[in-house]
């Protein structure tokens, strides 16, 4: 018959040994400049643990050195996947390359990593969301004169989301409906980069009708340089993110549209992918892929929904994104 004390250690060697187990999921995000980010960061550990894996976070501060590193220490420490917010698209490659060196899957998360043999891409679909856009602004105003704030050069996503945006754009530029005014990418996708941008135009001319832009950082340092001009709520304005000042922006009628990609839904779909991946699953059937110019990475692309004045009660209230009463606060 077993002591109590044998008994009480092997209750802790089974303890152990279930911890043990439980599959290790690295999460690299690249900053927390954008509120949605912390949702992404809060959904994807609570879903990992729900999934019976663990969850470890690091932010970059958007720095791709200090991500790399954080990225070689959590490889030290064994995880068994690494989740990806690159901060720079093409740099994050040597991640990959270092934890497949070690073994270790790794999947982007919302942006892809480029030219390399990434394992799995999860994010919405971006050439989407720039249709969505462009599509909306251009049934209210189909000619006229517009601006286009693109997102950060170190980011995939500002170059699908450009792409979506001229496929709608392109035939009305084309046939002199609309004159594109200014059109750039930024360094990041800060309010500063909006605001000047816009100033910078306002400044030799007040002549513009819609303001595309690829997230709402950028919408709202668009519409502060519109408010320098007396033009907030006269011009059109894009953005993305659904940020709760852009939400508020909505509802004054300083802002026209964002769009809102289903965080809970994305979050999910990579915990569950990489607790799959972890065990020698296949997440998927492998039948969406993109290319990252390295190779057709095996992907899952959410679709993203657009913000107005009209459904903000039935998309991200109803879905628990904001609630109704931070609208209400100024």
């Amino acid at each position: 018959m077993k002591s109590l004390s044998q008994i009480l250690m092997l209750s802790l060697s089974i303890f152990l040994l279930s911890c043990e187990m439980k599959p290790t999921i690295g999460f690299l995000v690249a900053n927390l400049e954008q509120e949605r980010w912390q949702k992404d960061i809060d959904n994807f550990k609570a879903n990992v643990e729900d999934l019976g894996g663990i969850a470890i976070v690091a932010v970059a501060d958007s720095d791709e050195k200090v991500q790399y590193e954080q990225a070689l220490k959590m490889i030290a420490d064994g995880v068994d996947v690494l989740v990806v917010v690159p901060v720079n698209r093409t740099k994050a490659c040597e991640i990959v390359k270092t934890a497949h060196k070690n073994s270790i899957p790794v999947i982007s998360y919302d942006r892809l990593i480029k030219n390399c043999n990434l394992d799995y891409h999860i994010s919405t679909d971006n050439i989407g969301i720039g249709e969505l856009q462009a599509n909306y602004l251009t049934k209210i105003k189909p000619s006229g004169k517009y601006g286009i704030i693109g997102g950060a050069t170190t980011d995939n996503n500002a170059y699908l989301l450009k792409l979506g945006q001229m496929n709608v754009l392109q035939p009305l530029i084309d046939n002199g409906s609309i004159e594109i005014i200014f059109d750039s990418y930024t360094k990041h996708w800060s309010i500063h980069e909006g605001y000047e941008m816009t100033n910078k135009y306002l400044q030799e001319s007040e002549d513009i009708d819609a303001i595309i832009a690829g997230n709402d950082d950028l919408a709202s340092g668009a519409i502060s340089a519109l408010k320098e001009h007396n033009l907030e709520g006269k011009v059109l304005v894009a953005g993305q993110d659904a940020d709760i000042e852009a939400i508020k922006n909505i509802v004054i009628g300083n802002q026209t549209i964002t769009i809102y990609k289903p965080i809970e839904s994305l979050s999910y779909a990579a915990a569950d992918a990489a607790i799959k991946i972890s065990k020698g699953i296949a997440p998927s059937n492998g039948s969406v892929t993109v290319n990252n110019g390295k190779r057709l990475v095996p992907a899952i692309l959410l679709q993203a929904q657009i913000v107005n004045k009209q459904n903000i009660e039935m998309t991200v209230i109803s879905e628990g994104f904001i609630k109704k009463e931070e609208i209400k606060k100024r």
